[in-house]
Order: structure tokens, then C-alpha cells, then sequence
């Protein structure tokens, strides 16, 4: 039998104390029917939104668990950690506070420290962990050795389409006769962040290397940025064919949307993931109509896919409020340890919880999910998940591609015209 790590001995050491004192105040008999679920989430700070997010995805599953009776004899308790401005000090305390509670028994996220440096923490303390968002990170940590990280697995598949499909979806718009590519010029401005300088650099290398001229390359600091107006104006001075913003956070998003839109180039607007969240159409209005962007794991609303829809529904009915990408992700994610729990008939032995979790293939809101058992990432393909590409109007978000999925045409953006 393998060696338990220093963190398991902890664990283990702290449940068994915990359990005995049960056992002598009650009586009853060693055993915890309450199963705690450990959730990391940016509560507080400029990725808030997707936070409270986070916590109605989770809650809203382990209601639904609970009010059935519960899973293989376990009911659910959610905790939280909030790893506020995502900073190593703060997701580190938040794993810390969450891996010494000897009742979380399982741990989530959409996002945390955004390289995912606790994938090695959960791995040292044998904690089952999913997580979205940044898997090339989570590739980076988990490919050279898949089977030291049997602990973790992510909703999200590969990177790469985010790096390659901007460009052979905006050169496909032109040869169908959408739109017209005069000078192949590309403006990329990105945030200095994992996730968004990953892709940006992967989108300025595939545009490269089909040809475009980077017109404008800039970075800014991670955090809130309500003033665009100098980058822009070096868009306005030499206009680009394609204008793209990869910051992921909304507020920033619809800022550098608005200001564009006080003068605004004859471009193609691509605004990474921020457009999916709910408050970048409250911040923007009507100006956000038109905006074009894609995601990688977040929900497959399409007909052929009525799963997207019927989770989407729940989630508006005991909310009040429609659903981003990580309500439906992580109300899934959740169910996915749930499935791991009936399959293996309770919490408590984590390696067959994880293993459990390895031979996931099922049909989620995202698609259908099926892990890469060399990068524990989900399988990326128009029959597992796709990238999709949404485009808005009047508040509503349409997919527009894959055609296989599409359940609406993209139409010209109104400063385009």
C-alpha cells in the first residue's frame, strides 16, 4: 500500500479526533452522514460576479441532493473559502483553511490562483479537486506525471482552440462574405494574467502565421482598468480589421467597450469569455449588442443539446437571475462528484472517489464530458465539448458557431455598417 503523505496523516488524524469526540458526547455510532464540499471562489474583489456564481452553481446541486435524501447515505454541507484578489497569499490561506477541515471530503473551483499552483496542494493532501478556466496550466502541471495528480480533473478542455479558432473563425466570416478583410490587420490588447496572456499570445502567433500584421500589442495591469482611451487611440491610428480584448473580467470588458464606442473603427469586436457573464450586459446596455465572443466549457445551449437549457431553467427559477458559464459549470461539476459517490457507495475513500471521477463520460449543459487521461483535462471536439462563438442582441446571447450547434446566423456589428 502506498505511503500516506504528511497532509493525509494530518487528515486522517484530525477526522479520527473529531469522530471520537462525536462518538463520546453522542453515543452514536463513529460516523459522519454529513459530507462537507470545499469550494474556492473569488467572493470579494473584481472577479466577484463569478464568484456568487460559483456558490449558487454548488448550492444549488447539493440542495437538490439533499432534498432527494441525499447520495449513498451522505447529505451536503458547502464551505467556502474566498481567495478574494486571487493572490498566491490569498488562494493559499483559503486551500490551507479548507484541506485542515477534516469534513471536506471534495473541492471545486472555476477558478483560483489562476495557475493553479493548489493542484499540487490537493494532490499531497489526496483531495479530490475539479477545476475550469486556465487548463493550460492545468496541463503544464498534471501532463509530465498524470498518474501522481489522480486528484484533479478540469471541466474545461485545451487552450489551444482559444489560441487558433479567433482567427479561422474571423477568415471564415470573410470568405462567406460577412465581412470584408482590406487590410488583415489585428489589434490585441490582453491582461497581465495567467489566463489572458495565454491566449493572447496564442491568438498573436496563429494571426501571425496566417499572414496579419499586429497593429496594436498592449498589456495592462491585472485588476480594474476603467481607462482605455490611450490604447485606443492607437487603435483609431492605424484601424484594424479585428479589434480583441482578452481581460476576462466584466467591469474591465464593458469599460474598454464603451470607450471604443465613443469613436469607434470600422472592426470586428472580439471580447474574450467577459461577455458571457451577466453584468457585462448590465454595465454596457444596448451598446453591448453585437459583441462577438467564444467560450471553451461554458454552455451548449443548442436544441441538440437540451441539458444546457433544462440547467440554465433551475438555475434562473431559484435565482432570479439568468446564469453565466460557472453556475451551469459548477451545478455540473458537482454532479460529477455526486455520480463518483453512487459509483463507489460513499465519500470517504478518496482514491476511489478519484478514479471514479477519471471514467466520467456523460452528456452535461457543456457537452459531453469525457476526460484526456494524459492531461486529465475534458476531451475538446465538436462531439465532446466545442468552442463555441456567441454573439449578442438585445441582451440575448446566440451561438452562431460550430454550424453544427448554431441556433442563430452572425449578423454585421452596428459600427460596422
Amino acid at each position: 500500500m502506498k505511503p500516506k503523505s504528511a497532509a493525509s496523516r494530518i487528515r486522517h488524524m484530525l477526522m479520527s479526533t473529531t469522530l471520537i469526540g462525536m462518538f463520546a458526547a453522542s453515543g452514536a455510532p463513529a460516523f459522519a452522514d454529513v459530507v462537507k464540499i470545499g469550494l474556492l471562489a473569488p467572493l470579494t474583489g473584481p472577479a466577484a460576479a463569478d464568484g456568487q456564481e460559483f456558490q449558487r452553481g454548488v448550492q444549488m446541486a447539493i440542495d437538490e441532493a439533499n432534498a432527494a435524501g441525499g447520495v449513498a447515505g451522505d447529505t451536503f454541507e458547502l464551505v467556502v473559502g474566498d481567495v478574494k484578489d486571487q493572490s498566491a497569499g490569498n488562494v493559499t490561506s483559503a486551500v490551507e483553511r479548507l484541506l485542515g477541515d477534516p469534513g471536506v471530503h471534495f473541492m471545486l473551483t472555476g477558478y483560483a490562483s489562476l495557475t493553479n499552483f493548489e493542484i499540487d496542494n490537493m494532490a499531497e493532501a489526496e483531495m479530490p479537486y475539479m477545476l475550469a478556466a486556465t487548463s493550460q496550466q492545468t496541463r503544464d502541471i498534471i501532463a509530465p506525471s498524470p498518474d501522481k495528480y489522480m486528484c484533479c480533473w478540469s471541466l474545461t478542455p485545451s487552450f489551444d482552440a482559444y489560441n487558433t479558432d479567433v482567427t479561422l473563425f474571423v477568415e471564415k466570416l470573410a470568405a462567406d462574405g460577412k465581412i470584408t478583410l482590406p487590410t488583415k490587420k489585428v489589434a490585441i490588447i490582453s491582461s497581465d494574467n495567467a489566463y489572458s496572456k495565454t491566449i493572447s499570445e496564442g491568438m498573436k502567433k496563429t494571426f501571425k502565421e496566417k499572414g496579419w500584421t499586429i497593429t496594436v500589442d498592449e498589456i495592462v495591469p491585472f485588476g480594474e482598468v476603467t481607462d482605455w482611451r490611450s490604447i485606443l487611440a492607437k487603435v483609431r491610428e492605424n484601424v484594424p480589421d479585428v479589434v480583441i480584448n482578452t481581460d476576462y473580467l466584466p467591469g474591465n470588458s464593458a469599460s474598454f467597450l464603451n470607450q471604443f464606442l465613443e469613436q469607434p473603427t470600422k472592426s470586428l469586436v472580439f471580447l474574450q469569455y467577459a461577455p458571457s457573464v451577466p453584468e457585462f450586459v448590465e454595465l454596457t446596455g444596448k451598446k453591448s449588442d453585437g459583441v462577438i465572443y467564444n467560450l471553451l466549457g461554458g454552455a451548449l445551449t443548442t436544441p441538440k443539446n437540451p441539458r444546457a437549457d433544462e440547467v440554465a431553467a433551475k438555475f434562473k427559477a431559484k435565482y432570479g437571475v439568468e446564469s453565466g458559464t460557472y453556475g451551469v459549470g459548477l451545478y455540473e461539476m458537482t454532479n460529477v462528484y455526486f455520480d463518483a459517490i453512487k459509483k463507489v457507495g460513499g465519500a470517504s475513500d478518496h482514491a476511489a472517489i478519484m478514479k471514479a471521477l477519471s471514467e466520467t463520460d456523460k452528456q452535461v449543459a457543456e457537452g459531453r464530458l469525457k476526460f484526456d487521461p494524459a492531461t486529465h483535462l475534458a476531451t475538446q471536439g465538436d462531439d465532446y465539448i466545442p468552442i463555441t462563438f456567441f454573439q449578442i442582441w438585445d441582451g440575448k446571447r446566440t451561438l452562431i458557431s460550430p454550424e453544427k450547434y448554431a441556433t442563430g446566423a452572425f449578423k454585421l456589428q452596428p459600427w460596422m455598417q
